[in-house]
């Protein structure tokens, strides 16, 4: 987002200009046993010349923090902001990732910035800064990202690393302190032949931090020969920062594992402010942990070398099941039930699914099958349509078939929106739970879709995903479990900011429960999950918990980097409103 028009009345001008009650609020942390970050107005706030010495240092990529919509308010802060063309870029872009990626600090899902200053036609109504940060770092260079770190570090400032934005647990946004930005680094470097520690000789790239799924299919395809990598199923997902370090599901982890288990070496930024390297002969205790052991904890990656893989003849079928096919309920039911009984079949032929179910609706899109043709899918998918048949399921399905994986994606994979408040959960479920539990996952979706009065309405999207079929046995930080699970699905209620905590309660108690009891042999995963998730240190990492946060200990023993529920926080949350980082003495 331009910002240039107001950076002279807003940027570093007026950082002094809050008065708050500033020793009443501390007092109050004293005698709570809070340890918290200092936060704009405080006496322990960097001063103008502090903030000014940071700008110098990162060649001026320093930022105030304004909304993504300001320009359609009369004014923020007291400063003029309407502009009515970019008010209108604004709104249009607010429904678009790509747009809102390009922003240094919003998010996609907007219930984590309390919804503030959201694109409105009434330019009288109030925008505020909401739990956005106060500056950010929009870095092009690993020693702004140092500086950053360094300057948080310092002054006990509250620090967000923000790529794209796509984050569906609000971890990349944070109320005041210092967002560093990474969405610039865009170098990519594939090479035939890797020549790096661990052993590994095949071909490879290394990709800068600020690279997207989509953007690195679309290079990969363009080499000679044309190459892929195991990547997320959402384009504007930021392939090397959380995605990896979660973990990284997608259309190829069933047939080459997860994207963590492709990882040869990472550039990082450690809490202390180093640049190093973490490979099979650098930090190997710091490779270990990068390779799913959970985004923002460990340090800032800056670029992730992996392995690539040659291209694939790739076939897909679209599946549906809806209201044009049946109205009944139980009809329905029985065709959702069939559909993932096959789950344990479709990830033992090296398949992919991707669907998404709301009520009275089955929309796959799609069953993927890489290294096969129509006619070699529709052979696996045959005991899928037969138990349909048999069970008096109508249906509509379509296959097509592509040279490569790239063009099936670019055909058949859907684009997502942003924009709109969403509240996730999530379980990835053992194979041996769908074998013997199946009925009892469909319950749990039921709850999921409709878990309360309050919430009548939820959605479920699904992923059927097996990397242990091609990685059984890794040594990273990724949940053990996830090698015998065969299905992950996210769930999402739709709160506003005025009614957010009750959903939390009705997510946590109701529909992560059910999904926890339904399929007990699971799991959670740190990217998409329930942040209330009871018994998330062993959901997340499971037997790989005690050496993560060995590791964390070593790496960040004084917090520099924070994500809610990610390895080494217990003793950290958020207090008050705004919503301030404290530590328990």
């Amino acid at each position: 987002m331009a910002w240039s028009w107001l950076c002279a009345l807003l940027v570093l001008s007026q950082v002094s200009a809050i008065s708050l009650p500033i020793q009443n609020r501390q007092d109050a942390d004293a005698r709570n046993g809070l340890k918290c970050k200092c936060y704009e107005g405080e006496r322990c706030w960097p001063s103008v010349g502090e903030w000014k010495a940071l700008n110098a240092s990162v060649d001026g990529q320093l930022q105030r923090v304004l909304p993504l919509a300001v320009s359609c308010y009369n004014t923020f802060e007291g400063v003029a902001t309407y502009n009515a063309d970019k008010c209108a870029a604004a709104t249009a872009g607010f429904s678009s990732q790509a747009y809102v990626g390009n922003d240094p600090v919003y998010a996609m899902n907007p219930l984590y910035t309390n919804d503030t200053c959201l694109p409105t036609t009434n330019p009288s109504a109030s925008c505020t800064q909401g739990y956005l940060s106060d500056y950010a770092i929009v870095a092009t260079k690993e020693r702004h990202i140092a500086a950053g770190v360094k300057f948080a570090r310092k002054n006990n400032i509250r620090l967000t690393i923000r790529n794209t934005g796509h984050d569906f647990m609000g971890r990349s946004s944070a109320y005041g302190g210092l967002t560093i930005n990474t969405h610039r680094f865009k170098d990519v470097a594939f090479t035939a032949k890797y020549k790096g520690p661990g052993g590994y000789k095949g071909s490879a790239v290394t990709v800068g931090a600020g690279i997207q799924v989509g953007e690195l299919y679309k290079l990969a395809f363009e080499q000679s020969p044309k190459v892929t990598v195991v990547g997320g199923e959402c384009a504007t997902v930021g392939f090397a920062g959380g995605y990896i370090q979660g973990g990284g599901h997608g259309p190829l982890a069933t047939l080459h594992g997860m994207a963590a288990d492709q990882a040869l070496s990472f550039n990082v930024v450690t809490a202390e402010g180093d640049i190093v390297k973490a490979n099979a002969d650098e930090n190997k205790d710091l490779f270990w942990a990068l390779r799913g052991g959970g985004p923002a904890t460990f340090g800032v990656v800056t670029s992730v070398t992996v392995k690539t893989f040659p291209e694939v003849p790739s076939a897909g079928t679209i599946l549906d099941i809806n209201s044009t096919h049946t109205t009944d309920p139980a009809v329905f039911w029985k065709g959702v039930e069939a559909f993932h009984a096959q789950a344990n079949h479709f990830v033992d032929n090296g398949m992919f699914v991707y669907y998404v179910i709301l009520s009275g609706s089955l929309h796959v899109q799609p069953l993927y099958g890489p290294n096969m043709n129509s006619e070699k899918l529709l052979k696996v998918l045959k005991p899928l349509f037969d138990d349909l048949k048999a069970k008096g399921v109508p249906y509509s399905t379509s296959t097509k078939e592509f040279p490569t994986f790239y063009e099936l994606y670019m055909d058949i994979f859907e684009p997502e929106g942003a924009g709109s408040d969403q509240l996730t959960g999530g379980r990835f479920m053992h194979r041996d739970d769908i074998a013997a539990n199946n009925s009892g996952i469909m319950e749990a979706y039921k709850t999921a879709l409709s878990p309360s009065p309050e919430f009548p309405f939820g959605i479920v999207v699904g992923h059927i995903v097996g990397p242990g079929y091609g990685a059984p046995s890794v040594d990273d930080a990724v949940h053990p479990l996830w090698r015998k699970a065969t299905s992950f699905s996210i769930t999402s209620l739709f709160p506003t900011a005025a009614n957010w905590k009750a959903a939390k309660k009705v997510q946590t108690e109701v529909v992560t429960k059910a999904l926890d009891e339904a399929a007990p042999k699971g799991g959670a995963y740190v990217n998409e999950c329930d942040l209330g998730q009871p018994d998330w240190q062993n959901q997340f990492w499971g037997s790989n918990y005690p050496r993560l946060l060995k590791t964390r200990q070593k790496w960040d023993p004084e917090g520099i980097f924070y994500a809610e529920t990610t390895v080494g926080t217990e003793k950290w949350a958020e207090f008050g409103e705004p919503p301030r980082l404290c530590k328990k003495n």
